[in-house]
């Protein structure tokens, strides 16, 4: 090597470092925005252990930003801002107000919806349609608010003798799912006892105005709030002696007497599924929005029995989880 190449090959190794060890380099961000959850809720294990499938671990190739609002959704708006500027690779939102929020304040990151549930995607124009969402939000559409007539069915073939059901539901996430509700109840010759829930604070008042207005069974509508509070509800639900019905498996598991709807974890899981697909150069536009087609009856016989309730063998025969 002559003195001219060496001199060059050094200036060259100054000016030029060597690249950052890859735990040093930036590590695609994954945001993360839900309304009412703690960041400790269930579902930060599902997404953990969805990611871990896919080969992605939170601090090893990927970094995890979650934020939640705990239920103060005037919060929601800067939230979805404070992610945005942090420019993950994409945002997962659990609910339309998030989905919303998040859209307003960016119209290029990736924003995916995980079993988002309550109202049409596309009636709200967050998407274009099913097959080529356009823009930058994807993900799957539950339509579990769309299943509430069937659960005030499960409700009434389970007990044939009720004619009152109170029904708690949270009016910020819009009326379209009580006033189906009405339509389905009358041929069912139901009455409907609408409890709007706004906070924790609401819980306990709710069911005594439940039981003063001489309800004879719930109804959980969509309600962050109460899958948030879950163990608190069917407790209370309990004490109160109201079956009580759900979307969500993981109440019954906690105490309530009925589920009907998707799996949570599932959902998580398949979002997670856009997620590599973003990583690995999809383009959101191009990514179909999936309805979610699978969903599950599930019992509690022990709040049954502790209610004095006997399940009708037609529904138990259709149960696919049974807590015994």
């Amino acid at each position: 090597m002559n003195r001219r190449h060496a001199l060059t090959t050094l200036l060259s190794a100054l000016l030029w470092p060597p690249s950052l060890p890859a735990q040093q380099q930036r590590m695609p961000g994954i945001g993360v925005l839900v309304t009412h959850p703690p960041l400790t809720d269930p579902i930060f294990d599902y997404l953990r252990a969805s990611l871990k499938k896919f080969g992605y671990v939170d601090g090893k190739n990927i970094k995890l930003e979650a934020r939640t609002a705990h239920g103060q959704l005037e919060r929601v708006p800067g939230l979805a801002e404070e992610l945005v500027r942090l420019r993950p690779a994409a945002i997962l939102v659990a609910n339309e107000l998030a989905a919303r929020a998040v859209k307003k304040a960016t119209g290029t990151i990736p924003i995916v919806m995980v079993g988002y549930g309550a109202n049409d995607p596309v009636a709200l124009k967050l998407i274009e349609s099913y097959a080529r969402p356009g823009g930058n939000v994807t993900g799957l559409f539950s339509v579990n608010s769309m299943l509430l007539p069937k659960r005030l069915e499960l409700l009434k073939e389970a007990l044939p003798g009720i004619s009152r059901v109170a029904v708690f539901w949270e009016s910020s996430f819009g009326r379209q799912q009580f006033d189906e509700l009405k339509r389905a109840a009358q041929p069912l010759g139901l009455e409907l006892q609408p409890i709007d829930l706004r906070s924790t604070e609401d819980l306990e008042p709710a069911f005594k105005t439940a039981k003063r207005d001489n309800a004879e069974a719930l109804l959980l509508g969509f309600s962050p709030l109460a899958w948030t509070h879950k163990a608190r509800v069917a407790q209370l639900a309990l004490e109160a002696k109201l079956p009580s019905i759900s979307e969500y498996l993981e109440y019954v598991e906690a105490g309530g007497l009925m589920s009907y709807g998707s799996s949570n974890s599932d959902n998580w899981a398949r979002a997670v599924y856009y997620v590599d697909r973003l990583l690995k150069g999809a383009k959101v536009a191009d990514l179909p929005v999936e309805q979610v087609s699978t969903y599950k009856l599930a019992l509690n016989l022990k709040t049954a029995k502790a209610l004095g309730i006997k399940i009708p063998e037609s529904v138990l025969m259709r149960a696919d989880e049974v807590i015994r």
